[in-house]
């Protein structure tokens, strides 16, 4: 039989800061099951629940669409219409990106005197001063790395790694 965690074991095994999972839980993404003395208790269950929870903010998904991938009965429900749609706003991403990324390297190799005598490096110029690459994207991205509080959004947690045991 799996036994409660406290948010300290939780956080501990997760990877995620005590103070995110009370945030979780006040924008109803998780709950509590009651309290030991003054710390939360969860159901082992939560530990998957916050593996989904990140991997889904990995993904570029909000916390408000996250909170849709959950049924009334706090099981997964994922709309696979808004995978789909992700997937390609990413695949939208990725070729930005690689655009982006082959322009520096080309940039960087580039036997022009200047950079701004090289060709490619102007067409890289051009296509971030009209917001092709860098302007709405840089945008995103900075907003990505705001605080959770102040920009509704999760840190990157992806790369923490969630334990049971």
């Amino acid at each position: 039989m799996a036994r409660n965690l406290d948010i300290a074991e939780v956080a501990r095994r997760s990877g995620i800061p005590a103070s995110t999972l009370r945030y979780y839980e006040r924008q109803g993404l998780i709950a509590s099951i009651g309290r030991r003395g003054l710390r939360r208790l969860f159901d082992a269950g939560v530990l998957e629940r916050l593996a989904l929870i990140s991997l889904g903010s990995t993904a570029g998904f909000s916390l408000a669409e996250i909170a849709q991938m959950f049924g009334p009965d706090g099981r997964p429900s994922i709309d696979r219409r808004m995978l789909a749609a992700k997937a390609e706003a990413l695949d939208g991403t990725i070729r930005r990106m690689s655009a982006m990324r082959n322009g520096l390297r080309h940039a960087a190799a580039c036997p022009a005197p200047s950079h701004m005598e090289c060709p490619t490096f102007r067409r890289l110029l051009r296509a971030t001063e009209s917001g092709v690459i860098g302007g709405r994207m840089a945008k995103a991205l900075a907003r990505r790395q705001r605080p959770i509080a102040s920009a509704g959004r999760t840190r990157a947690v992806g790369a923490r790694r969630i334990t049971s045991r």
